[in-house]
């Protein structure tokens, strides 16, 4: 199953590290499990985006592990991926990046033809095969639509999906150079939010942690003096305030940072897939076989 994470502590930046390499849990050992490629976005203080991913395992990739030791930003994204659609290309790794956004999904959409006619001319901006990015594209399109506000986009483009497409999960984050959403639809899988206070709740303390199974280690230093708020796709540690969330909710965090949080889609999607309707790829790729 591709891991997804995602920070945001803005106003402020921080320097965080995210891969250990030596330690027997850490993204190295990670990426042997979920070995189709592995991604890292962030923005640079004037708001370039910088995107680092490779169609290879963390493993593989030490230049890969040294940016991500040394980034620095007020907003993380990041993603190891088990491909289910689409080749083992760079082109097909995420985040994806466009109009000052980044996204990286963990699911499966299929009918990505009738996604395709619903982009019309905006599937110009697609350069890959997943399912992913072309629902990137949906997002960025009703994102346009309505004035700039991605929040309202990221809600108009799942409930088309939801409504249009036979889905198995749309876990989906999302950055920009300020503010993170998360969206966890339907229950296939989960993803947590921490609203972590500095130091966390020990006090003066890093974020360095296995989560629960050992599938994904964190380390960031800087979180020991400044608020943030953590996305994963599992627990990252033993602090009690991580909360699942719930099936249709869409998370917002803004500087300060602010969060909102609400249910956009409440009910479930309208062509479920189950694990038996995956193929046998997909399935693999979702950790159901």
């Amino acid at each position: 199953m591709c891991r997804l994470f995602g920070l945001a502590s803005s106003p402020q930046r921080i320097r965080a590290t995210f891969w250990l390499l030596q330690a027997p849990d850490s993204l190295t050992e990670q990426s042997r499990r979920d070995p189709d490629g592995t991604g890292l976005g962030y923005f640079e203080p004037d708001g370039t985006p910088v995107v680092r991913k490779a169609p290879i395992a963390a493993y593989e990739d030490r230049q890969f592990a040294e940016t991500a030791r040394t980034a620095s930003s007020s907003t993380f994204i990041a993603h190891v991926r088990y491909a289910s659609t689409g080749g083992l290309e760079e082109r097909n790794t995420h985040p994806f990046s466009a109009h000052g956004r980044m996204l990286a999904h963990n699911g499966v959409i299929e009918g990505l033809d009738v996604l395709e006619r619903h982009l019309g001319s905006s599937v110009d901006e697609v350069h890959g095969d997943t399912d992913s990015e072309r629902f990137f594209a949906l997002v960025n399109r009703e994102t346009a639509a309505a004035g700039g506000d991605a929040t309202a986009g990221l809600e108009a483009a799942a409930r088309w999906v939801a409504g249009h497409l036979p889905l198995f999960a749309l876990n989906i984050v999302m950055i920009s150079g300020e503010d993170l959403w998360a969206l966890r639809y339907p229950d296939a899988h989960g993803l947590y939010v921490l609203d972590r206070r500095a130091g966390g709740h020990h006090g003066r303390r890093h974020l360095d942690q296995a989560g629960s199974g050992g599938r994904l280690r964190v380390h960031a230093d800087d979180l020991s003096a400044a608020p943030s708020v953590v996305v994963a796709s599992e627990r990252l540690d033993e602090d009690p305030a991580w909360r699942l969330l719930r099936s249709g909710e869409l998370l917002h965090v803004s500087p300060g940072p602010g969060i909102d949080s609400r249910m956009v889609l409440p009910d479930p999607p309208a062509h479920r897939l189950s694990p038996a309707d995956l193929k046998a790829g997909a399935a693999a790729s979702q950790d159901v076989v």
